[in-house]
């Protein structure tokens, strides 16, 4: 029966994922898309795998993620890889088998030079070598006209608005501006010009994998107005027909800025 099913979902779900990407309308096509790339534990537990294996299973479902953005036309994705706590309470020996998994990853990516990677995070607190391979990757990268992927790698988002407001304040203190000018003249703009995605759309769209239905700290300034849509599967089994749906519930929703 599992055999007769699975065998249906290879011959039902392709025309369906076609259908799918036919009746998207163009212009309610996120621009930005955030992911939470989570359930990789879960998923290598369940497999009867190690936890190694599993974080690099998840890392082999991220090109094919790309390939779909790039389908219906999105624009930016940013990838949640690390958070900056993660470096501290992760046990060391699990820590360093995943920052190698990471840097494999990016560089698959760079390598096939396609899209152009831009590291976000609080890259100082990261190993020299797995830092220095991040910046290799954007560098190789910066010429291409493809999608911008930020890969977020020792990244929690109160960390990027403190990081945010160090640089702004030691910005005005180059050009001498005093506590009580800079009081009178930052706003929400100069701050955003700060943060690790300056320049950026902020995020249409952020999907989180796994089942679990909260930011964790994911892209807190530039979420503010992003729609959401929580997914069930862990991120090693998420498909093509999870992320067409995703983006469809996307296209379907009235988005309400502000409120």
């Amino acid at each position: 029966m599992v055999k007769v099913k699975d065998a249906l979902r290879r011959v039902l779900y392709p025309a369906y994922e076609s259908r799918v990407v036919k009746f998207l309308p163009p212009d309610r096509i996120p621009r930005h898309v955030g992911v939470m790339l989570d359930g990789n534990r879960r998923w290598a537990k369940a497999v009867g795998l190690n936890t190694a294996e599993g974080y690099q299973a998840g890392a082999d479902n991220i090109r094919p993620l790309l390939g779909w953005c790039e389908e219906v036309g999105v624009g930016v994705v940013t990838l949640w890889l690390l958070s900056s706590d993660n470096l501290t309470n992760r046990p060391p020996e699990q820590l360093t088998g995943l920052l190698t998994i990471i840097e494999g990853a990016v560089e698959s990516l760079a390598e096939a030079q396609r899209w152009r990677i831009h590291p976000v995070g609080a890259l100082d607190l990261l190993p020299t070598e797995t830092a220095e391979k991040l910046k290799a990757a954007e560098e190789s990268t910066r010429h291409l006209d493809g999608i911008l992927v930020n890969v977020a790698v020792g990244y929690g988002g109160r960390r990027e608005i403190a990081d945010a407001v160090r640089a702004l304040l030691a910005d005005h203190a180059t050009r001498g501006t005093s506590l009580e000018e800079l009081a009178d003249l930052i706003d929400v703009e100069h701050i955003a010009e700060h943060l690790y995605t300056k320049g950026q759309p902020d995020p249409d769209l952020v999907i989180r994998t796994s089942g679990e239905q909260r930011l964790g700290g994911f892209l807190l300034w530039q979420s503010a107005n992003s729609e959401f849509y929580f997914c069930e599967a862990l991120w090693p089994d998420f498909r093509r027909v999870d992320f067409l749906r995703a983006i469809r519930a996307y296209a379907a929703r009235e988005r309400r800025f502000g409120g």
